[in-house]
């Protein structure tokens, strides 16, 4: 397990007790007036002890399918820890949330920044703060998105599944689409694993959307991991069959025009299939478009038109075998 440096009960001046929750700020910088920028972070912690999970959203201040998920488990009730700790941050990212951005006020993008430094620019002092507060107080860790503007995502859990950690919480999280895949250089959860603190992401949905089946995915995945965790009892967890994706890819266009899309998110292609259809302005010259190999399809752009080489769908090949490790419980040692 990784080291601590933070407690992960004690927030500035105040300490969680077991049982309770806190809500808490961690300033992440100043504003031109010199005011002080923070985000805000709910935890609840359990009466007895446990791992500590992290759940953070909008990494990308467009991103708020995850925000909306984490918000409706903050005021729930029913999510009551009986052990362990969860650290909730509906949104990472708020100066590009503020304005109604994807990337930070110094036009980086805080998602190929990590782990950051504390003298760097803008977007790397916030990765810092964002990797010593809440990684650095963590065991596990999940992080949501959604697709890139004018995309579109069918759900998917993405991780770096050569971690046997990472591979368990992912199937744990109970998405039917698994794609291993550790990250780019700099992303956050490649960052957290890298670190020690086995991290998988949900990409789903579109930007500035609060999409409710995305959100019901994002939230029912996030009850499966503390189900299995055992940190939560009393909710149904939900399992569907899963299929293993290990290679990904683009397929872009080489024509201008409208688009007729055949095929769907989340559906499944056998190579030849056609994808899509080009035609010009005045419905001439149609050109298709097939699937290269046998897959499903993780993303569609949300254009109607295109020009050569936009992406139009992003498919997954698919692998022979579909289970992976049959939803075994994850089994971490406990918290010091």
């Amino acid at each position: 397990m990784p080291r601590r440096k933070k407690d992960p009960h004690v927030w500035g001046a105040v300490s969680i007790q077991p049982g309770q929750e806190l809500d808490a700020e961690v300033p992440i910088s100043e504003s031109y007036c010199g005011r002080q920028v923070s985000f805000p972070v709910h935890i609840k912690r359990g009466d007895e002890a446990g791992p500590t999970v992290f759940v953070t959203a909008a990494v990308h201040g467009d991103e708020l399918n995850g925000t909306a998920a984490i918000r409706s488990l903050i005021v729930d009730p029913q999510i009551r820890l009986t052990r362990g700790t969860l650290i909730l941050v509906p949104v990472v990212n708020v100066l590009g949330f503020e304005t109604h951005s994807r990337y930070l006020p110094d036009r980086r993008d805080l998602n190929r920044c990590f782990p950051g430094s504390s003298s760097g620019s803008q977007a790397s002092r916030l990765a810092r703060v964002v990797f010593d507060e809440i990684v650095g107080r963590s065991d596990l860790g999940i992080d949501l998105h959604t697709a890139a503007i004018r995309r579109t995502n069918h759900p998917n859990v993405r991780g770096d599944f050569r971690n046997a950690e990472v591979r368990q919480l992912a199937e744990a999280f109970g998405c039917p689409l698994l794609v291993d895949e550790p990250g780019p250089e700099g992303s956050f959860r490649r960052a957290a694993t890298d670190a020690g603190c086995p991290t998988i992401l949900l990409e789903a949905g579109e930007i500035w959307k609060m999409e409710s089946p995305i959100v019901e995915v994002a939230r029912q995945g996030i009850i499966n991991v503390l189900s299995e965790l055992e940190m939560l009892h009393g909710l149904l967890c939900f399992r569907k069959p899963i299929e293993l994706i290990e290679k990904t890819q683009w397929i872009r266009s080489d024509h201008a025009g409208f688009l007729d899309f055949h095929c769907q998110l989340g559906k499944h292609v056998r190579q030849g299939d056609p994808l899509a259809t080009i035609t010009s302005l005045l419905g001439r010259n149609p050109v298709s478009i097939f699937a290269p190999m046998d897959s499903v399809v993780l993303g569609l752009t949300t254009l109607p038109v295109t020009t050569p080489g936009e992406p139009i769908c992003h498919l997954g090949q698919l692998q022979p075998r579909a289970a992976l490790l049959n939803n075994a419980i994850i089994r971490l040692t406990d918290a010091a």
